[in-house]
């Protein structure tokens, strides 16, 4: 399966778009003004212990505090917690991510977070998650330098290998050759992109990190509190180191000082990759040249239509996301049930693709078209389970319930698309919905009767209300207001007021 790295660059934002089949399936956007903060790595001080919450706030250096779970501290320095992190010995080599995220099931088996930290305190800690919302940056205090072929954790004796590695034999020669050759006490991942090299290419991305790991240890020693001692690589330099695997063909970029910065770090670092690197100098927009723009803009929609003519809906809140699947125009060809598996069928394909392109993360929810027969319910069932193997970030799903429904979880440590891309409905207030003229119209009604009854010998009312309620108020509803006036003597003045929201009105007596 052949795949482009196609980056994009202005004065203002770094775009980098990972093709399959020629199709996006990955999109990192980096801003001048909002530079990601994930492997970045900090001497912090404790701000504040929460013994009730089992967290630490710490500052490092940022508007808002990283927490710090206990599960992610590495006081002891005990090199069997790095279990925790490995599944058995595996990685999810997901890009520009760290590697040693994990849910609080852990916290089980750890020390008080009151025993291990004290406010004051200074800390080395890296970014395992950006600032999301109102959350500060999530921090660990386990470090991963992540190179071309390894992720080094310099501070746990553990060696793991890469899930997205298939091959068993090949597998078990990676982790024989690498535990030959780290030192002891160090703590290693194999990457996808080692697959099927030699222990020269490993040997040398350990010389390289375990030099820049004792740069960032002396660098911390005179650093003050609060820092950063070790700034992660850009993101087209990270895209290179991350993305470039054996299906990767070529990195294309269209700005000139981009591509020689990338061609440079290449030929320093990864100089098998060097040669593959094009600069793109067309007039044509690059995203538009493949097609890009259309795919991202379809991304941060709420409906997107399967080809048979069902339909997937996709609805992100603050806790999770839940996705509905319809059969919409397509109404098969023979039996109810084969319609729906083979609308579920191409729901997965779609619902797979959406979740890496929108980087969706968290909980998720699939509701699936009810399914009669178990046969059918295992179908999709595999084949969401196969679907998310070619998912670079780690996820785990439960099987279909009774319901119809897929529980499942997706590693997210950076914003979503639609949350880079988008920004709340200053109308709507992030609803996605508005009171109808009817019912706002009603609401003025039942303001002018309260009213009404303190008037005293002033009768008269004024209503400024948005355009739409005062069409309806003077077309199908003007009997009713006539009646209303002679019900309660009184006389009302509309007013519309054409910058007014919907749903908004202003009810007063006259002076």
């Amino acid at each position: 399966m052949p795949s482009l790295v196609i980056c994009n660059v202005t004065s203002r934002e770094t775009r980098v778009a990972l093709l399959e089949n020629r199709l996006i399936t990955e999109l990192f956007i980096e801003r001048k003004s909002e530079q990601g903060i994930v492997g970045n790595i900090y001497k912090g001080t404790v701000s504040k212990v929460l013994p009730g919450m089992q967290v630490a706030f710490v500052d490092i250096g940022l508007k808002k505090a990283g927490f710090l779970y206990v599960s992610d501290i590495d006081s002891a320095n005990d090199p069997n917690q790095m279990a925790n992190y490995l599944d058995s010995g595996e990685e999810s080599d997901s890009p520009m991510e760290n590697q040693m995220e994990h849910d609080q099931s852990h916290l089980q088996g750890h020390g008080h977070i009151e025993d291990m930290l004290q406010e004051g305190q200074q800390i080395m800690v890296q970014v395992s998650k950006d600032p999301m919302g109102t959350k500060g940056p999530r921090i660990t205090s386990y470090i991963t330098l992540p190179g071309r072929y390894l992720v080094y954790m310099p501070t746990v004796n553990q060696v793991g290998v890469s899930r997205r590695i298939a091959d068993d034999a090949e597998k078990k020669r990676l982790r024989d050759m690498l535990v030959e050759l780290r030192k002891n006490g160090s703590g290693y991942i194999v990457r996808t992109a080692a697959e099927g090299k030699e222990s020269q290419d490993l040997s040398q991305d350990i010389a390289f990190l375990d030099k820049l790991w004792t740069s960032i240890k002396n660098y911390y020693e005179s650093a003050p509190a609060p820092s950063v001692v070790y700034q992660d690589l850009n993101l087209i330099h990270r895209s290179m180191r991350d993305l470039f695997t054996g299906d990767v063909t070529n990195v294309i970029i269209d700005d000139v000082e981009e591509y020689q910065n990338a061609v440079a770090f290449c030929k320093s670092y990864l100089p098998e990759i060097a040669d593959r690197i094009e600069l793109y100098d067309q007039k044509e927009p690059i995203f538009d040249k493949y097609g890009l723009e259309i795919e991202i803009e379809r991304a941060l929609g709420r409906k997107v239509w399967l080809k048979s003519g069902g339909y997937i809906i996709i609805d992100q809140t603050e806790a999770l996301t839940a996705i509905d699947v319809n059969t919409g125009k397509f109404v098969g060809k023979r039996d109810q049930e084969e319609t729906i598996l083979k609308t579920n069928l191409e729901a997965v394909q779609e619902i797979v693709y959406q979740l890496r392109l929108r980087n969706i993360g968290g909980l998720i929810i699939i509701d699936f078209i009810d399914m009669e027969r178990q046969e059918s319910k295992d179908k999709v069932y595999f084949a969401l389970e196969q679907a998310l193997k070619s998912d670079r970030s780690r996820t785990n799903i439960l099987k279909i319930s009774e319901l119809g429904l897929v529980e499942m979880t997706r590693k997210r440590s950076r914003e979503s698309l639609s949350r880079i891309q988008t920004t709340t409905c200053p109308y709507c207030e992030g609803r996605g919905s508005i009171k109808s003229n009817t019912t706002v119209l009603y609401e003025v009604y039942r303001e002018i009767m309260r009213m009404a009854r303190e008037l005293g010998d002033k009768r008269e009312i004024v209503c400024t209300v948005a355009p739409g309620v005062a069409d309806l108020m003077f077309e199908d509803e003007s009997s009713h207001l006539d009646h209303l006036e002679r019900e309660l003597d009184i006389r009302v003045i509309v007013k519309t007021d054409y910058t007014q929201h919907q749903e908004r009105f202003l009810v007063e007596m006259v002076d």
